[in-house]
């Protein structure tokens, strides 16, 4: 079975747009040396680590992609297994596949992944976006569900939801008082303490829709302080390292502090025995270097302890940054649920609400159609009847010379010519009757779409306080990885001057 079309060339189209290689890709088969995949992982991390391997042969190649994969999924193991290093050098097309899956997925989802998705057209957005919404769902079943998932056939997801339909993360409609309850815990989240200095505007693409969904913005936070969690675990690796250093500093400061203390006693014993003043001025410049050298190492110790101080308390003070991220992503993954749950409630009570209003609507244009075509067939009649009225009395001013036998033959006609005017005058109340209910009619009609209009307006608001509050753990994140990454330089300096 052949690949998913439209999948294969949205992955393509990722590819190329990553701009690793010179020249544009136009099939997946030419991604069989792993070398473009190699350059994006390059790309992510921002390291010399890359270009070294493409150096070595494809097998190393292979193994260096598939060790990356490796430690930056979820699970390990499934990642171990998902891709087949034989089918990689085989270059089967669905094996590539896989594997630009899963580095779209990381790349999305690393901090250091570009925003602008505008450069790729709406059906691409689509599917990219499928894609991820299909991993997010399906990170449990990868093994079983992501080959049908890139082949023709579609497979069964594990949320109940087909992988494409994105859309089921854009803002629902629901009826006013139930949306003020709702919103209220919108605000609640949205107050919760972070340091936000930027405010994020709505997506404007599938791609930016997928990405501002709670799931995705959840997964994001989680693989990001899985990350910080393990700079701090290094950091504190490397603490202890120079821990011990300083022990064995201090340990050589005891030893050439024992050398002294022998060669002052010696020193002493030589001048009890009258020695040549030759030896004494020996005796002399070594004791001075020693204790010149015995000064430096105390500086050096010093310094030490005073740099150990200030990386204990820097430690601490990001071990207790990640503490608060940590409760905050514990509760903010909290208040998601609970969100999550309330729209989807207001989901099901606006497609209610909604069919009810668009049935109502419907018998609202029937009657005002109906009206409209009553108040129609009335004029005309009113019309014919002040044309007939007007003949009548034509004929009846006519007659007023006549002899009163001939007035009393058309004493008929004049009897006729009152019904008639009776008639137009009943045709008359009836038109104005219906002019008032088309009015009516029209005016509720609008007083609908405005309620619907307004409703779509703040469900949109509603939106935007969460991505907000997303914005801001991300910037909060964000504050405490340069934190880390300056602590890091602030090591690595030391390391060198320690080295020197």
């Amino acid at each position: 079975m052949s690949l998913h079309s439209a999948r294969a060339a949205a992955l393509l189209a990722w590819v190329n747009s990553t701009k690793v290689c010179p020249d544009p890709l136009h099939d997946l088969s030419q991604l069989q040396d792993c070398s473009v995949f190699i350059r994006i992982i390059h790309k992510i991390h921002r390291s010399k680590e890359g270009e070294s391997v493409l150096e070595q042969p494809l097998p190393e190649r292979i193994s260096f992609i598939r060790g990356f994969l490796q430690k930056h999924c979820r699970h390990k193991v499934a990642a171990e297994n998902l891709v087949s290093a034989q089918k990689l050098v085989d270059g089967e097309e669905l094996a590539l596949a896989k594997v630009a899956v899963l580095l779209l997925y990381h790349t999305s989802m690393s901090c250091k992944s570009p925003g602008d998705w505008n450069e790729f057209d709406y059906e691409t957005q689509v599917e990219l976006a499928s894609i991820l919404k299909f991993v997010l769902d399906n990170e449990e079943s990868l093994n079983e569900n992501l080959e049908p998932f890139l082949l023709r056939k579609a497979p069964p997801s594990s949320s109940g939801t087909s992988s494409s339909s994105f859309e089921e993360h854009s803002p629902p409609h629901s009826l006013p008082h139930k949306r003020e309850v709702r919103f209220l815990e919108l605000q609640k989240i949205a107050s919760f303490p972070s340091t936000n200095n930027m405010l994020s505007s709505p997506p404007s693409s599938p791609m930016g829709d997928i990405m501002q969904t709670p799931q995705f913005q959840l997964r994001r936070l989680k693989k990001q302080l899985a990350f910080e969690r393990e700079n701090r675990d290094g950091l504190e690796v490397e603490l202890a390292e120079n821990r011990k250093l300083i022990m064995e500093k201090e340990a050589q400061i005891t030893m050439m502090q024992q050398r002294i203390d022998r060669l002052a006693k010696l020193n002493e014993k030589q001048a009890a025995d009258q020695l040549e003043p030759k030896e004494m001025e020996e005796l002399r410049e070594k004791n001075e270097s020693l204790v010149g050298r015995l000064h430096e190492a105390f500086r050096q110790c010093q310094d030490l302890k005073t740099e150990k101080a200030q990386m204990d308390r820097k430690i601490n003070q990001l071990s207790e940054e990640n503490g608060d991220l940590s409760f905050k992503l514990r509760e903010i993954a909290s208040h998601m649920v609970q969100l999550q749950e309330a729209l989807n409630e207001l989901s099901e009570e606006h497609n209610a609400a909604l069919a009810q209003s668009q049935e109502k609507q419907g018998q609202l244009e029937n009657e005002l159609h109906a009206a409209l075509q009553d108040k129609k067939s009335s004029e005309e009649k009113i019309e014919i009847l002040q044309g007939k009225i007007s003949l009548l009395e034509d004929q009846l001013a006519k007659l007023e010379d006549c002899s009163s036998q001939e007035k009393g033959e058309v004493m008929g006609d004049i009897l006729k010519l009152e019904e008639l005017k009776q008639e137009v005058s009943s045709l008359a109340t009836k038109g104005a009757e219906l002019q008032a209910t088309v009015l009516r009619l029209e005016e509720e009609k609008q007083l609908r779409e405005a309620a619907l209009q307004s409703e779509r307006g703040r469900f949109e608001e509603e939106k935007q306080q969460l991505s907000s509050l997303v914005t801001s753990l991300q910037s909060s994140l964000s504050e405490s990885h340069r934190a880390q990454e300056k602590l890091e330089q602030d090591l690595q300096a030391r390391d060198a001057e320690g080295q020197a």
